[in-house]
């Protein structure tokens, strides 16, 4: 049985909501993502609701590059119209 590379990141949003916002997003453009709960500040929120804290959007390593491309593009207002 072949063994897949781990999942790299692509970026770290602040909580669920918005992971799922850019997962979708990345999906539409043909690119498979998931997300996870990263520790990245853990603390920094203590006490005070945040929809399950920051998250890392992970993409497979040969999608990277166009994982990258396609939220710079969007940062941008410049969407794809294929």
């Amino acid at each position: 049985m072949e063994q897949l590379p781990p999942p790299v990141r692509v970026t770290i949003v602040p909580n669920e909501v918005a992971a799922d916002l850019v997962c979708s997003f990345l999906r539409a453009e043909g690119i498979r993502c998931n997300h996870r709960v990263t520790n990245l500040g853990a603390g920094s929120w203590d006490g005070v609701p945040n929809a399950g804290g920051a998250r890392e959007v992970l993409v497979a390593p040969a999608d990277l590059d166009a994982a990258r491309e396609a939220l710079a593009s969007a940062e941008l207002g410049e969407f794809s119209s294929d």
